[in-house]
């Protein structure tokens, strides 16, 4: 049976939350002592003024945490608001080692520094699909890419037409 004493100082150790109450979870984390690590994930949401950054958990339901002190056991996050149990490979915790979330802090260090434009994998000359509209289906070929649309020109009635779409309406073709 394991000690739930830290045996590796530079591995985390990953905790399965309460629904949304990661947040939650790396505050009473913290305040018991721990590290804690909740990577959050930059994506973008409509508005009416349109599209705005908003942050998310990566890893929804999962933080990974570690104690400060050698000392510290982990048997108490099991009873850490916000925390719903210890993940576990058997009867060991998962333990990550610092090399991979250090991996995991640069990609999200990359994407919170992107734009919508350096997100969108559509690009002038490319083929794509429109979704979630009347025109589903419909291919066409990418004009141009903003921060907030996409003008496509599409074949309508057999003729040509340029439709300014949002990103999430039109889906790389063979996607």
């Amino acid at each position: 049976m394991s000690s739930l004493k830290s045996p590796n100082a530079s591995g985390w150790y990953l905790a399965y939350t309460k629904p949304r109450q990661e947040d939650i979870a790396r505050v009473n984390l913290e305040q018991q002592g721990f590290e804690s690590y909740l990577p959050l994930y930059k994506k973008f949401k409509k508005t009416e003024l349109g599209p705005v950054s908003v942050f998310e958990p990566m890893f929804p339901r999962y933080i990974f945490f570690r104690p400060s002190r050698a000392e510290q056991g982990i048997s108490t996050v099991r009873n850490t608001r916000g925390i719903s149990t210890l993940v576990r490979f058997g009867f060991e915790p998962a333990l990550l080692d610092d090399v991979l979330l250090q991996r995991i802090r640069h990609m999200e260090q990359l994407r919170h520094q992107a734009t919508m434009q350096d997100m969108s994998n559509l690009s002038k000359g490319q083929t794509v699909r429109v979704q979630h509209t009347a025109l589903a289906g419909v291919e066409g070929l990418v004009q141009s890419v903003s921060s907030k649309r996409v003008a496509v020109l599409l074949e309508i009635l057999g003729r040509p037409a340029l439709v300014e779409l949002e990103h999430h309406q039109v889906v790389a073709s063979g996607d």
